[in-house]
């Protein structure tokens, strides 16, 4: 276990109640009578908000859709994983010897679910101010170019690595239609992988329509892959 003081100074922020810093940061598997479960609850929807208010004010002009998009590309496992990697959270979560032993300080789940419970902390003991404070810095240093581009999440990137870690193939793409004018062209792309059909979704861009395709891809390939 680290020195608390040493990740209070990367976070920027000092608790005073060192019991609710400690709850934040004990895993379910230390078998203490109480554990960050509940303030990752919390935690989860705070960040949702921040981030969520944080990309309203950013993207005036971006619609609905987009950022709700934008949004789930930033509030996941991944993304919140990312922000406990900036502060090394691992190096401070309680966990069982035996969940340490199987690599717990690096697993991505338990360093996201700590991080929320953190902010979830510094919420309960501080507000939303200071909770925004810390997130915005972190989320900033983590995306120093927040945009449409640099954030979105490349669903076709992800999927490759999903096959060729677990099949040894790469997704294939095909335009099976399209509907409309020219202006408001809309595309149906199939991905297939060794020549099974996956997954269809359809788009204004191709590009938009691979992009959802490989998305609702990784999906089903999680779920078969379990």
């Amino acid at each position: 276990m680290g020195d608390l003081s040493i990740l209070e100074n990367r976070l920027g922020y000092h608790f005073k109640d060192r019991t609710l810093l400690k709850t934040a940061l004990t895993h379910k598997s230390s078998k203490q009578p109480y554990n960050n479960e509940r303030l990752e609850f919390l935690g989860d929807a705070v960040l949702d908000l921040i981030v969520g208010e944080y990309l309203y004010h950013k993207f005036p002009t971006v619609s609905e859709g987009e950022l709700s998009k934008l949004r789930a590309s930033l509030v996941n496992e991944k993304g919140f994983e990312q922000l406990a990697r900036l502060i090394d959270l691992g190096e401070y979560i309680y966990l069982s010897l035996a969940e340490e032993n199987n690599n717990g300080r690096q697993k991505p789940s338990i360093l996201s679910n700590a991080f929320e419970a953190l902010i979830g902390a510094v919420y309960l003991e501080s507000g939303l101010k200071e909770a925004t404070k810390i997130s915005l810095k972190l989320l900033e240093k983590a995306y120093p170019k927040i945009d449409l581009e640099t954030v979105f999440k490349d669903y076709k990137t992800t999927l490759q690595e999903i096959t060729q870690a677990h099949m040894g193939v790469t997704p294939q793409y095909v335009v099976t239609g399209s509907s409309g004018p020219d202006h408001q062209k809309e595309f149906v792309i199939m991905v297939k992988i060794n020549n099974r059909e996956i997954a269809q979704a359809k788009g204004k861009s191709k590009k938009e329509a691979q992009q959802e395709a490989a998305k609702q891809a990784i999906e089903k390939l999680k779920r078969e892959l379990r």
